[in-house]
Parts: C-alpha cells; structure tokens; sequence
C-alpha cells in the first residue's frame, strides 16, 4: 500500500543571537551589518540558517553562526525563544530560534576585528529589520528579570572579580541602584561566590579588596537584591 505524503510549503528556519556585553558602563550588544537582501546594509541581529547536514541540534547552529560570522567561542548561551509567522520576514513564513550570550567585552573582541560587527547600547539600538527589535527586548528583559535573583550577570565579568566590581555590574544590568552593604551581605550570604585567596587593589582604594570567583553551577539568590 502506498501512502500519499502531503505536500506542504517549507517554512524558513534560523537562528538569531544576541550577544550582550558591557562597554563604557553601558548594556550593549553585538551587531552586524547585512550584506545580502533582504535589508541589505541594515544593522541587525547576528542569524543564519539551520544546516541540517551540519547540526545536530539548534544549539549547535547557534555556535556555528557566533564561530563563522563573529569569530567567537565558547561563549556562555542561552536559548531564549522563539519567533515566527508570516510577516517577520518577507521572503516567507519562518521561524527563529533566538539565543542570547553573556560574556566580558575582552571576550568579543574578535569580532570587533571584523568590518560591518558592532557594538550598540541596547536602549539606542532599535529600528533593526525582521523583529529583531522585539528578540532583544526579549533577550533584555529575560537578563534582567532571571538577574534580579541569580549570578547571571556576573558572566559579563572576568574569571576573577571583587564585590565592588560585581555591584557596579548588578546596577548595570538591572538599572537600578543597589544599597551596596546589603548587596554584599546577600551574595556572601547565598553562596555562589567563593574567595580566590588574590587581592587587588582598585583605583582610588586604600587598601586591595579580595578577588572571587564564581562556584560551579548556577545560582540564585532572594530577588530582594
């Protein structure tokens, strides 16, 4: 017996990724220039095609884009959601997978190298194509809200940082003021810092302030940061 197999339009499948950083104590993240239509020179999200040959799951196209077209690896990724329908992108129905990446800005300067990547702060970097201007809020929001009460943020640092740095960054991404005493208090007290036995002294300083390190894993701590 022979099964007739629907014919049904193909949507179009991709993934978009958006890699924030700090730069000059602002939230920013990675763009890049197009070079093909549709939207050929508009600043826009970093994305591409899901090879099916060559990934073996979406994660993998992800870091296959980030390696190919900004030069970067191994980076912190974090699958965020996904967007589709018929009117996000003219050439048909499609859907994307968007991911967002944590990382110090040290981290990205590879693709810094590359002509047509930049850096934007996140609150002037709207009017992109597609609905690249809604993954980013998205991305944003999803940093803001899962960093109120993890150690998400701290991914913007180095392997070593001090409290006062790791405060500075938590005001940054949460744009907010945090009481700094009870900032201290709370992430000593929760335990996804450990010491590194190093200190450093910071400008301005009178004496070196001891360096820490993130523990293995992730945590979380009371939103009331």
């Amino acid at each position: 017996m022979q099964f007739m197999i629907p014919s049904f339009e193909k949507p179009i499948l991709t993934v978009d990724i958006v890699p924030l950083t700090l730069n000059e104590d602002r939230l920013c993240v990675l763009r890049a220039r197009r070079g093909a239509e549709p939207f050929a020179e508009r600043q826009a999200l970093i994305g591409g095609y899901v090879h099916v040959g060559e990934d073996s799951h979406l994660g993998d196209t992800a870091r296959r884009v980030l390696s190919t077209k900004a030069g970067l690896t191994d980076l912190y990724v974090e699958q965020l959601s996904t967007f589709s329908g018929a009117d996000r992108d003219p050439r048909g129905w499609s859907a994307s997978v968007a991911y967002f990446s944590l990382s110090p800005r040290e981290r990205l300067e590879p693709a810094l190298k590359i002509e047509g990547l930049e850096l934007k702060p996140v609150d002037v970097a709207g009017g992109m194509p597609f609905d690249h201007d809604s993954i980013l809020a998205a991305a944003v929001a999803r940093l803001r809200g899962k960093g109120a009460y993890s150690d998400l943020p701290a991914r913007f640092l180095g392997p070593t940082f001090t409290l006062a740095e790791l405060h500075g960054v938590y005001e940054i991404v949460l744009n907010e003021k945090l009481n700094i005493d009870a900032f201290r208090r709370k992430v000593i007290e929760r335990g996804f810092l450990e010491e590194t036995g190093e200190k450093r002294r910071e400008p301005g300083a009178n004496r070196p302030s001891l360096l820490y390190r993130l523990r293995k894993g992730h945590s979380v701590f009371d939103r009331r940061v």
